[in-house]
């Protein structure tokens, strides 16, 4: 395992993580005497392979189900001095009980303390006002940590660039010591956010790169081809390591073999023209089908789904439409699309309705874009 320094908390994780959202029993918060034998066995086999291969950074949140509880049952029986342990908590506008959140995750995991409390779920202005505003979440976790309850204190966000970087930019309350982020090859907006959080000496933590990142772990037969002698999901991975200020990708096993393929990659980070010929590949396959060869190419330049006309979250749509286009990615594109006016706020906006289109491009139009050229990739869906 290689490991690299985790920002400004100088710690020194592993350039995997493992994500227990996938090896959790329930998305239901289950009392440990109805959770099966067998689950908790799949968990502690898990844990102990990761173990095994030198990945010491546990990642797993409030939100997560079963999750905190499953695996505080499992880690008496683990060298706890090994791991660092990292939780998410979501904001509150009281945070009184944001406070008592936390203090009740750390009961269900069996501890006193985490090295990394992260306020979960930063996606909008809303959230962040809640966390940052003075006497805010921000202002309690540092308590916390000042307490003894958290090593560091960071962030989870799904929001926008303007929302990530203001957070980024936070300096009250000491700010945040390290940031979790949708960040991968198919959707690379965000990257001036992990550009100004290495500046600033936050450590940056790459959250779902196979699920969400394209669900890799069952790619079409386009990207198989295109991606050889890696497969996708070694090409996700390693793209991300090479991008500066990034110090770990996360892993989200659901049984112990599925940590295999991610640790065969690293042979290959040491070998940085191989990652850049797939990425050749890949773009010329987009260009061919959609005359773009990235199909976030224009993501930050369009309105947000807030500033849209039925609030249709418009980059969303168009990258989602170039995704099964360019690339086939035909499962995931629908599975995406399919929470747009119904996962508030963790995928914001509303899918296009046709009524809308006139509304539309004159939003477009007023900005300057090309709205019949737009408004047609979308429409041409997935």
């Amino acid at each position: 395992m290689l490991y690299r320094r985790f920002g400004r908390t100088g710690l020194s994780l592993p350039v995997f993580s493992l994500g227990c959202m996938r090896s959790m029993h329930s998305w239901q918060d289950t009392p440990l005497c109805e959770i099966p034998a067998d689950s908790q066995q799949n968990l502690e086999a898990v844990l102990r392979r990761a173990l095994e291969l030198g990945i010491t950074h546990v990642e797993t949140a409030r939100a997560y189900g079963s999750s905190e509880r499953q695996l505080g049952a499992v880690l008496s029986r683990l060298p706890r001095e090994r791991l660092l342990l990292q939780t998410k908590v979501m904001p509150n506008d009281d945070p009184a009980i944001f406070r008592d959140r936390v203090l009740d995750s750390l009961h269900r995991l069996g501890q006193e303390q985490v090295e990394l409390l992260t306020i979960h779920g930063l996606n909008d202005f809303h959230a962040l006002w809640r966390i940052c505003r003075p006497g805010g979440c921000l202002a309690e976790a540092r308590r916390l940590q000042q307490e003894g309850r958290a090593g560091w204190i960071g962030f989870s966000g799904h929001g926008n660039l303007a929302v990530l970087l203001a957070a980024i930019r936070h300096q009250e309350n000491g700010g945040f010591d390290y940031m979790n982020l949708h960040w991968y090859y198919v959707l690379q907006a965000l990257t001036p956010a992990i550009e100004e959080a290495h500046a600033r000496d936050m450590g940056v933590f790459v959250i779902s790169p196979s699920d969400k990142g394209g669900r890799l772990h069952d790619p079409p037969a386009l990207l198989r081809r295109l991606s050889q002698p890696l497969s996708p999901m070694q090409f996700n991975d390693l793209f991300c390591l090479q991008q500066p200020g990034i110090s770990t990708v996360s892993i989200g096993a659901a049984r112990p073999e599925d940590l295999d393929e991610h640790l065969a990659a690293l042979a290959s980070l040491a070998q940085p023209e191989t990652v850049t010929t797939i990425d050749r590949a890949w773009r010329q396959a987009m260009f061919e089908a959609t005359g773009h060869e990235r199909p976030d190419a224009d993501f930050n330049l369009l309105p947000d789904w807030q500033e849209t006309p039925g609030y249709v979250n418009l980059p969303f749509l168009l990258w989602l439409s170039r995704l099964a286009r360019g690339w086939q990615l035909h499962d995931f594109v629908r599975w995406r699309a399919g929470k747009l006016g119904r996962d508030l706020p963790w995928v914001p906006g509303n899918p296009m309705r046709p009524e809308l289109a006139g509304d539309i491009a004159r939003c477009l139009e007023h900005r300057g874009l090309d709205a019949k050229a737009i408004l047609a990739e979308v429409n041409q869906g997935g």
